[in-house]
């Protein structure tokens, strides 16, 4: 639900990938069982269980994502940093030390599950329930509502209890408004003017159809090609 703790996850993620595109060499942390390991973490709010590697090594979660994040701030160091880069680096940090000396209450308003684990306790110690109630199984799902009158986590919004990334205005725009940098830009064209023609079409990831007697097409299979001639005949022809 949270929108700073899917820039951290989604940043993360590009930040590591960007250093295996560069030829980084990156530790060999292959996990023993992943299945395991995502569900022995899950339980874990110290960030200290074991884990067991492909190697025979036993890391905690802690550890795993300390060495990812001190790699991550070299190839940043050497390579710059844009603003959104720096945040995720500065958060990564954060959330890291906070989960480690047990000081959730500094990341409680960033990360999701410390958001929620925090508003559950404050529900059972005001109304004297075990974590089994139903009221507070009741209480867990509607955090996750994604209806904004009634989800949880859309009132902790309105209330500015939580952080965000972006604005609603921002929002609303990128439902219409596709990267005009990638593929993206050809696919909402494409959809844009076969909808104002009322033209029947199909649309995946890499294919643009027309649904008629010809079924013509187009293969866009490179995603940062965000001009094509091709796709400009395709909409000609409807």
């Amino acid at each position: 639900m949270s929108e700073t703790t899917t820039l951290l996850k989604v940043g993360a993620t590009d930040l590591v990938l960007r250093m295996i595109e560069a030829g980084t060499i990156m530790p060999d942390l292959t996990l023993d069982d992943p299945i395991r390991a995502i569900r022995g973490v899950s339980h874990d709010m110290t960030g200290r269980s074991r884990i067991r590697l492909t190697d025979g090594r036993q890391l905690s979660a802690l550890q795993i994502q300390y060495e990812y994040l001190t790699r991550a701030r070299d190839f940043t160091d050497s390579n710059g940093r844009d603003p959104v880069t720096g945040r995720v680096i500065q958060m990564w940090q954060r959330v890291l030390g906070a989960i480690e000396t047990g000081n959730l209450d500094t990341i409680a308003r960033e990360i999701d599950w410390v958001t929620k684990y925090q508003l559950i306790e404050r529900y059972r110690a005001r109304h004297d329930l075990p974590l089994s109630a139903l009221r507070i199984a009741r209480l867990d799902l509607a955090y996750h509502d994604l209806r904004r009158d009634r989800g949880l986590y859309y009132q902790l919004q309105r209330n500015g209890a939580v952080h965000r990334v972006t604005r609603d205005l921002d929002i609303f725009q990128a439902k219409s408004v596709p990267p005009q940098t990638t593929r993206a830009r050809l696919r909402g064209e494409f959809i844009r003017q076969a909808q104002q023609r009322h033209r029947a079409f199909a649309v995946d990831w890499v294919h643009l159809k027309l649904n008629d007697q010809a079924q013509l097409s187009v293969l866009c299979k490179d995603p940062f090609r965000s001009v094509d001639e091709r796709v400009d005949r395709l909409i000609a022809r409807m």
